[in-house]
């Protein structure tokens, strides 16, 4: 059974830096893509970031382009987000991601399977 377990999130003021962590087990992660989304209040979950298998390539939103690095350590079982330079229009609920399927890379939430329960990010300003 695919477990995705955040850690890492809390609060922080505008400018700061934090963080997040993604422990996974249940499947092999070196064989999948894996997805940061986050979502915030009254608002659709939004996609942050991905990355592939073998961390060969990376996408990024545009809105943290530049402020945000994913990465992840497969013999850790382990993805991560660093977020510096935050801004108040980052508090949100993040989530790790996997998708339906190992071979799938996306932006789209609809092509992810399997979440994590999420960590609340909060920015004050």
């Amino acid at each position: 059974q695919v477990q995705l377990v955040e850690s890492g999130g809390g609060l922080v003021q505008a400018g700061g830096s934090l963080r997040l962590s993604c422990a996974a087990s249940g499947f092999t992660l070196s064989s999948s893509a894996m997805g940061w989304f986050r979502q915030a209040p009254a608002k659709e979950r939004e996609f942050v970031a991905y990355i592939t298998s073998r961390s060969i390539s990376t996408n990024y939103a545009d809105s943290v382009k530049g402020r945000f690095t994913i990465s992840r350590d497969n013999a850790k079982n382990t993805v991560y987000l660093e977020m510096n330079r935050l801004k108040p229009e980052d508090t949100a609920v993040y989530y790790c991601a996997a998708p339906k399927m190992a071979k799938i890379i996306s932006t789209r939430a609809t092509d992810y399977g399997s979440w994590g329960q999420g960590t609340q990010v909060t920015v004050s300003s």
